[in-house]
């Protein structure tokens, strides 16, 4: 098998992979994709087979996939906001900073609401509220459809507005 046959088979291990992820058949999934990196690694079957293993809240093996995943394209930003994603699972909310960040410099990303938001998450969690609401609003300027961004978009006004001081009071 050529080189160029060996890509193109592991690319369609990748997409049937993602749709028996999508339905949720994660084990199969992550056998699929394991499957594509050995005809041809590429860094999206890293970055998703280590989102199917954040599924079954293995969130080293996850993370270690996604720092395969940059190796091998360190412009491709997928990785780096899932890594931010699952220390935010962890509630390692230091740790995700940066990696989030690192996805909205990445070159090779289609999706920067997904930081965004994370960022957003962490900010809100640590109850730095402004800085919340500007990366849920950036989220929502991203991708105007974004239904979760824009629910934590209010819900953080509703809470600046319960912590602002009432005007005239002494």
């Amino acid at each position: 098998m050529s080189t160029d046959d060996k890509k193109q088979e592991a690319m369609d291990l990748v997409s049937k992979a993602y749709q028996h992820h999508m339905r949720g058949e994660v084990d199969r999934a992550i056998e699929l994709y394991t499957r594509s990196l050995g005809l041809h690694a590429t860094p999206e079957a890293y970055t998703y087979r280590g989102w199917a293993r954040s599924f079954q809240k293995d969130f080293d093996e996850a993370i270690a996939d996604c720092h395969r995943a940059i190796d091998l394209d360190p412009e491709y930003g997928n990785p780096y906001n899932d890594i931010g994603a699952y220390y935010l699972e962890l509630g390692q909310f230091e740790d995700t900073i940066p990696w989030l960040h690192m996805a909205l410099k990445a070159q090779r990303y289609e999706s920067y609401c997904y930081p965004h938001y994370n960022l957003g998450r962490v900010y809100e969690a640590q109850e730095r509220l402004e800085l919340a609401l500007e990366h849920y609003r950036s989220a929502v300027l991203e991708n105007p459809g974004y239904a979760l961004a824009i629910k934590a978009v209010e819900r953080v006004k509703d809470k600046l507005s319960l912590h602002a001081p009432l005007h005239g009071a002494r």
